[in-house]
C-alpha cells in the first residue's frame, strides 16, 4: 500500500468519528436529566474500562505505559474541552457559546500549518469557512446574535474549549509515536477529573430506568469512547486539514438525527446547512478526491513518509 493510500485509509478512519459525534444529540436527549459532568465521568469511565479489559485480553496493556508527560497531555486535552464547554453553556445562552465553539474545526486548519511538512492552501480556508457558515446557519437558526458583555465568562471559556480541542488535536501530530491504545488511559483520566467536577459543582441525578442507561451506554460506545481512538488515527496519519473541514458534518448530522428521531423539525435553515457543510468538505478534500495523473508530481503533503507524520516530542 502507497503512502497516499495509508495517508487516505487514515482520513476516511477519522472521519468516522464525525459520525459517532453526530450521536451526541440522540443519546443524550434520550440520557435524561443526568448533569454534564457526571455524564461525562460514566461515559469515559465505561469507554475507558471496556478499552483496558480489551488490551489486557489481547495482552497489548504495556501499550498503556506512557511517559507523565504524554498522560498529561491526552488526559488535559479531553477533559480541558468538555470542562470549559460545559462552563460555557453554564455562563453564556447556548446558542452563542455552541457557535463559539464549533469554531474549533477552523482552527484545527489554520494551525495545522504549523506542523512539519504541512502546507495550508486557500481551498483549505474556504473549505473549512464554508463549514463555519453551516454550522452557524445552524446553530443560530438564521437568526441574528447579539453578544452581552454580562455572559463574557460563557464566551471565554467556549473559546477555551476550540482552542484545547483544536490544540489536542494538532499537537497529537507531533505524538506519533505514541500508539492509539493510550488513549484508554486518556479517557481514564477524563473521567476521574470528570467526577471531581461533578462533587464539586453538580447535584447527583443517576439515569432513571433501563432506556436511560442504555442511552449511557451507547454514548460510551461511540460518541464518548470509539470515536476519540479512530480520531487519534486520523489526526496522526491522515489529511488533518480535510479532517478539520469535515468535522463540521457534526452538527449537521446530529441535527437530522434529532429530526429523524423526532426531537426536531426540517427547516429551510437545516436544509442550507447540509448543503455548506457538504460544499465545505468537497472543496477542502479537493487533493484526496483529485489526485493528479499518474506520474505527475504528487503535493508536499502527499509525498511526505508517513514516519514523519509520526515525528514525537
Amino acid at each position: 500500500m502507497t503512502q497516499d493510500s495509508h495517508r487516505r485509509r487514515a482520513t476516511m478512519i477519522g472521519l468516522t468519528a464525525v459520525l459517532m459525534w453526530s450521536m451526541l444529540g440522540v443519546f443524550g436527549a434520550a440520557s435524561g436529566d443526568v448533569p454534564p459532568f457526571l455524564l461525562n465521568a460514566l461515559c469515559f469511565g465505561f469507554s475507558g474500562l471496556a478499552a483496558t479489559l480489551w488490551l489486557a485480553l489481547r495482552g497489548r496493556l504495556r501499550l498503556m505505559r506512557q511517559p507523565v508527560g504524554v498522560w498529561a497531555f491526552g488526559t488535559l486535552g479531553l477533559f480541558g474541552f468538555h470542562f470549559f464547554y460545559f462552563t460555557a453553556i453554564r455562563n453564556a445562552p447556548p446558542v452563542e457559546a455552541n457557535l463559539i465553539n464549533y469554531t474549533w474545526p477552523l482552527l484545527i486548519v489554520v494551525f495545522s500549518a504549523l506542523l512539519p511538512g504541512e502546507r495550508l492552501r486557500a481551498h483549505h480556508l474556504i473549505g473549512a469557512g464554508l463549514g463555519l457558515a453551516g454550522a452557524a446557519l445552524l446553530v443560530t437558526r438564521g437568526q441574528s446574535l447579539a453578544l452581552d458583555p454580562a455572559y463574557l465568562i460563557g464566551y471565554l471559556s467556549a473559546v477555551a474549549s476550540a482552542l484545547f480541542w483544536s490544540s489536542y488535536s494538532v499537537l497529537s501530530r507531533r505524538l506519533g509515536r505514541v500508539p492509539t491504545e493510550a488513549v484508554a488511559g486518556f479517557c481514564l483520566g477524563t473521567s476521574v477529573l470528570s467526577l471531581a467536577a461533578h462533587l464539586a459543582v453538580e447535584q447527583t441525578v443517576w439515569p432513571a430506568g433501563a432506556g436511560e442507561w442504555l442511552a449511557v451506554l451507547g454514548l460510551a460506545a461511540f460518541p464518548v469512547g470509539l470515536a476519540f481512538f479512530v480520531w487519534d488515527i486520523g489526526v496522526k496519519r491522515g489529511d488533518i486539514q480535510v479532517l478539520g473541514a469535515g468535522a463540521y458534518a457534526a452538527p449537521v448530522l446530529s441535527t437530522l438525527l434529532l429530526i429523524l428521531f423526532g426531537f426536531g423539525t426540517f427547516t429551510v435553515s437545516v436544509a442550507l446547512a447540509c448543503a455548506l457543510v457538504t460544499l465545505g468538505a468537497l472543496v477542502a478534500a479537493r487533493d484526496m478526491l483529485f489526485r493528479p495523473a499518474a506520474g505527475a508530481s504528487a503535493s508536499p503533503s502527499a509525498e511526505r513518509p508517513v514516519a514523519e507524520d509520526r515525528s514525537a516530542l
